[in-house]
Order: structure tokens, then sequence, then C-alpha cells
């Protein structure tokens, strides 16, 4: 019985690079959806990116008319006045009037002394501000937009990494799974052995030597079944982690026996057009060369209208008299200003030099990266398949020498070694499958060639 579920553990590690088949590919999925949905620092970045939108739409916003509703009140006396001699010019006129037409129809009157601020006076006007040219709204709405591209693009940069993590975690967390299991296996045989041994002895045809080392081994394969245990829980840790669910959900694991799948010539292809740090140094040089152009339309005139509707008087009075409307245009056009835009020119020049050259490093720096990737993952696959033939050739030894003990042939410690042999022949390929799958992650994020939408 034990044979057998030996078998089935040395089938279910052969085929343990099939964690992209169905089923387990379906789950993993599921998992990166949820850990794409509901990762705390993804859903910052995305409320970056919503504070970038809204800065959009602000821009925008700009090319709409302006309108606001001013009051101003004031009450003032004394200051500067100015002396109006009205009854020094017409009383004399008036008296002439008055002998002429024997009557007093035109009394004397007083001089006015007028003074400059008003009393009890109010100005009340909504107006309306509208931008008719002006380059730099242009050109900050572009700007705006790029740095919504910019903030999408950082977005999806970090998903790739997410996927990989959560890929690779979840690999890892298969693997410690799988390890457990080995040390379970290699325990049981280890827990028969004894028992072969204690019956031998009891019949006469054992040695306690045998007993005690039995006795050596199963503690070693416990201690090993702890760490395993220790890897297990840790792993799972991590893995929920980054999904934001609670560190002791469970984690659903579907391994499908059918044929191993073969790395196929695409997936050791190099390709990293798609990669978003790309796009971003690409985006940044649009940017800069944006401001280049705005530099350089300083001189363009800058003119806007204005329409205002309202009503001004003393003493709080409204009525046809106070009402007015003013409506005009404003011409805004630098003449000299110490060469400062020039200046500034050159230096967002300087900055469209320093991006180009960042994207060409990024470039560079990427495909070595991707070329890395792709040799460990060919690397990976050539211990993989390596590993399957040591496993292979660890059991047949170890199913040699156990039946060569029981008919006498072979000695306790030669089982030992063989049982050693192909448990560790059982864990390099549990190590070797694992890291194959987490290569195959790697290069896939190399090429950020996994779907995201």
């Amino acid at each position: 019985m034990n044979l057998f579920k030996t078998m089935t553990l040395l089938l279910t590690i052969q085929l343990g690079i099939n964690s992209y088949s169905s089923g387990q590919e379906h789950n993993l999925d599921q998992y990166i959806k949820h850990g794409l949905d509901s990762n705390l620092v993804l859903i910052q970045k995305d409320l970056s990116m919503k504070r970038a939108l809204n800065g959009l739409e602000v821009a925008r916003s700009l090319y709409l008319p302006d309108i606001t509703f001013d009051l101003t009140y004031s009450h003032a006396d004394g200051g500067r006045s100015i002396d109006l001699p009205i009854g020094d010019m017409l009383n004399p006129v008036y008296a002439t009037l008055n002998q002429l037409t024997e009557s007093n129809n035109f009394p004397q009157i007083s001089n006015e002394q007028i003074n400059f601020l008003p009393k009890n006076y109010y100005d009340a006007k909504i107006r309306t501000a509208v931008p008719i040219v002006n380059s730099d709204l242009k050109h900050n709405k572009i700007i705006r937009e790029k740095m919504v591209e910019l903030s999408k693009t950082d977005v999806e940069l970090y998903k790739r990494e997410l996927v990989k993590d959560i890929k690779i975690a979840y690999f890892n967390y298969l693997s410690a799974v799988q390890s457990k299991k080995i040390y379970e296996s290699a325990l049981a045989l280890a827990k028969e052995g004894r028992r072969v041994n204690e019956k031998l002895l009891e019949a006469g045809k054992g040695l306690p030597a045998y007993v005690i080392r039995s006795d050596a081994e199963i503690a070693q394969h416990e201690s090993k079944l702890a760490e395993a245990d220790q890897q297990i829980r840790n792993a799972k840790f991590y893995f929920n982690s980054l999904l934001n669910r609670d560190a002791n959900s469970e984690i659903i694991l579907e391994v499908n026996k059918e044929e191993a799948n073969k790395i196929n010539s695409s997936e050791l292809s190099v390709n990293i057009d798609g990669r978003e740090e790309i796009k971003s140094l690409e985006g940044n040089i649009s940017i800069q060369e944006s401001l280049v152009e705005m530099s350089k339309q300083a001189f363009i005139p800058k003119v806007s209208a204005f329409l205002d509707l309202g009503s001004q008087a003393e003493g709080l009075r409204v009525n046809s008299n106070s009402q007015y409307y003013m409506i005009g245009a404003q011409l805004s056009f630098p003449i000299f200003q110490g060469n400062r835009n020039r200046l500034k020119i050159q230096e967002n020049q300087i900055a469209v030099a320093e991006a180009q050259n960042k994207l060409d490093q990024a470039k560079q720096q990427l495909t070595l990266s991707a070329e890395v990737a792709k040799n460990e993952l060919m690397a990976m696959q050539k211990n993989y398949e390596s590993s399957k033939v040591q496993m292979e050739a660890a059991s047949t030894y170890q199913r040699l020498i156990l039946r060569g003990f029981n008919e006498g042939v072979n000695t306790y410690i030669e089982t030992i070694d063989a049982r050693s042999q192909y448990t560790n022949s059982q864990m390099a390929n549990n190590i070797a499958a694992y890291k194959l799958l987490s290569a195959m992650a790697k290069l896939e994020r190399e090429n950020a060639s996994y779907p995201l939408k």
C-alpha cells in the first residue's frame, strides 16, 4: 500500500508543471483577479489615477466662461474734495433775474464741496469672462491628458508586478505542500522499515542497531515535516497578504494529472514593446515636448473678453439710473522678460534629451533583463527534465534495493540510502517543477504578456 502511495506521489510531482493546465489555471486566474481588485497598494494607485482624471476635468473647464458675482459696499467721510463755486457763479444772475421779473423766483444758492470718496456707496455686478485666445490652456489640457495616461500606465505596471508576485507565491505554496507530502511519504516508509526491523528482531533475524537507526530516520523526517509545515504557513500568509485576505484563508489547489505541458517557442521569445516602463518614459518625453511648445508660444497674445451687468449708487439706491453694463476685451502681450522665456525653452529641451536618454537606457536594461529571464527559463526546463530522470532512476533503485533487502541480499543501511536518494530526488524534482513555473511567470512579466483586461 505504501508503495502505491509512493508511486502516486511520484506521478503528482512529475506533473507539477501542469499548474498552468485547466483546473489549476482557472483557480490561479481567479486569485489573480481577486488580487487585482483588492490589493491595498493598487487601490491607492487607483485613487491617484482618479486625482489625475480630476485634474484633466479642471483643465477642460478652463475653456468655459467664468461667471462671478461681486458686491462692494463702502462708506467714507473726509479726504480729498473739490470746491464748486456754484453760488458765486449763479447768484448774481439770479439776482438780476429777480429784479427783471420783480419776483423772488430765483433764490440764492450756496457754494458746494464734493468729496472724492463716496458715502454709503455700493457696486454690485455679475462679471462673465471668456478666454478667446490662450495657447497655455491648450497645452495645459494636453499635459493633463498625458498625465492621466501616465497614471494609468503606473497602475498597469504595478498590476503586472502583482500578477508575477501572486503566481510565484502560489507556486511556492504548491511546492511547500508537495514537500510536506514527500516528507509524509518518506516518514511512512521509515515507520514501515522500523516495523519490519522490529518483527525481524523478535524473530531473532534482525539487529537492535537497525531499530535504533530506524528511530533516528523517523526523527529526522519528523523534523523536516515540521519545517515543511512552517514553510506552508509562511507561504500561505504571504499569498493571502497579496490578495488582501485573512492570513489563514484556505488556498484551493487542483493538480491535473495529464501529460506535462511543454514550453513552446513563443514562450521563449523576448518582446519588451508592451512594457509599461517604456510607455511611461515615452509619455514623459511627450510631456516635456509639450512644455517646450508652450514655452515657444509665450509671445502669442492672450485675448479675453468680459461683460459686467450691475448696479451702483450712493445711498443704496436701486433704480434705472443705477443699473449699468460694461463690455470689454483684454489683450496681454509680453515684450521683454529678461530672456527668461528663452532660458525656459532651453531648460525644457534639455529635459527632453534627458527623458530620451532614460528611455534608451530603460530599453537596454529591460532587454537584458528579458534575455536573462529567458535563459533562466531554459535552464529551469533542463533542470526539470533532468530531475525527472533522476527521480525515476532513484525510484527504480529504491524498489530494487527494497526487494533485495526482503530477500536478504541487501543490508538495511542500503535501504536507508536508497530511500534517502529517492526522497532527495523527489524534493529536487518538486523544487525544479515550481522553479520552472516561477521562471515562466518571470519571463511573462518581462514580456508584459499577461492579459490584464
